[in-house]
């Protein structure tokens, strides 16, 4: 399956990435027509994709290409997919960018249309480092599912998973990078504090970042790998870290699970 023209049924935040991550890794879609109902989102998305095409509240455009992102908040779907089934082509492909909402449910939310797969997108996207857990729904058929991996490539990783661990990476993978920027970008801001320059503080957070990941798959024990430096300046905060992750990130976890 080829596809020739890309639709994003809202136009946010994730549409905006996925956009992003195209153009950097110079394959943006020959034609991506994007609906939402805030003009100054359109504005923007217009002013950095001047291709693109955009619709001013009208979700059936988008909807009659013949790859169509649902790039809608889960509350939107019970009220804006029945309105878009009408439009969709008898052989396009559904791609959800939402948790909590099955495959199962868009299906029927969309009049029995079952071309269906779900996506967890991952910032990193932008700079085709992403992410991206894809799961296929029982109604499409090897060429769909193709044709998504192909278009999700440039954007970083796409594994393909059960459709049940979803909201887990989406916990994960997907809101991952706001639990580790704002550290990094303060142990960067402090690195220049101390004296090091722009470049060196950012390429130290960098090394050291990456480093620790490679160190966590050397196949020691975390115990041994926590050893690894005497001196630990947070000790003290670790277990109020810790307990906000369990806390927080089950709660998360909680409201997002499908009903």
């Amino acid at each position: 399956m080829s596809i020739g023209s890309i639709g994003f049924v809202g136009g946010g935040r994730v549409a905006r990435i996925m956009l992003e991550g195209w153009q950097h890794a110079g394959a943006l879609p020959a034609r991506v027509v994007v609906g939402d109902p805030n003009p100054e989102t359109l504005n923007l998305l217009k002013s950095r994709y001047p291709s693109i095409e955009v619709c001013l509240d009208d979700n059936c455009a988008p909807a009659g290409q013949e790859l169509v992102f649902l790039g809608l908040h889960p509350p939107a779907f019970a009220d804006s997919l029945p309105v878009i089934a009408k439009s969709l082509r008898p052989g396009a492909v559904v791609v959800s960018l939402a948790p909590k909402i099955t495959i199962a449910r868009l299906t029927g939310l969309l009049g029995g249309f079952d071309r269906i797969a779900r996506v967890i997108p991952n910032a990193p996207s932008v700079v085709g480092s992403g992410f991206n857990p894809v799961a296929f729904g029982p109604g499409l058929d090897a060429a769909g599912r193709a044709a998504i991996l192909e278009i999700l490539a440039p954007l970083g990783d796409a594994p393909v998973v059960e459709e049940a661990t979803l909201e887990p990476y989406a916990v994960t993978a997907a809101m991952g990078p706001t639990y580790l920027w704002f550290q990094l970008y303060e142990l960067r801001d402090l690195a220049r504090s101390f004296g090091l320059s722009d470049e060196a503080a950012a390429t130290v957070v960098d090394r050291m970042a990456r480093g620790a990941l490679d160190t966590m798959k050397s196949g020691l024990a975390p115990a041994d790998v926590m050893d690894l430096v005497p001196v630990r300046p947070l000790a003290e905060s670790e277990p109020a870290v810790i307990d906000a992750y369990r806390t927080r990130l089950t709660a998360v976890m909680d409201r997002i699970r499908p009903a």
